[in-house]
């Protein structure tokens, strides 16, 4: 086995587990309403950013080891993916918003 295969497989399982995790540590105290939302709940809702997240990572390495220009572009979308979706909880709007800002940054930092 190469030490790409291996290096992918730890960030794509690195990236998975922390995208579960950091909600369940950090996202009761996000919510200040009455209902508290339990673990279980909080995981599933996870799962689906985590997901996409590991697919990007999954589909853009070997592009990125190849092609080294398009390394910015890449964390940036990376970025703005968790940032959206910290800030809105939507999969829809967080993974089209990093998605048009990867492709903006690498127009921008190639040009």
């Amino acid at each position: 086995m190469s030490n790409e295969v291996i290096l992918i497989s730890l960030v794509v399982g690195l990236a998975n587990y922390l995208f579960r995790y950091i909600p369940l540590r950090l996202g009761n105290s996000r919510y200040s309403g009455p209902p508290k939302r339990n673990r279980t709940a909080m995981l599933l809702d996870s799962i689906g950013i985590a997901s996409i997240c590991a697919l990007l990572v999954v589909s853009t390495t070997p592009e990125v080891l190849r092609h080294h220009e398009k390394f910015i572009p890449t964390l940036i979308g990376f970025a703005v993916l968790a940032a959206v979706f910290y800030k809105t909880q939507s999969i829809i709007i967080s993974t089209l918003t990093s998605a048009f800002c990867f492709g903006l940054a690498f127009k921008l930092l190639t040009s």
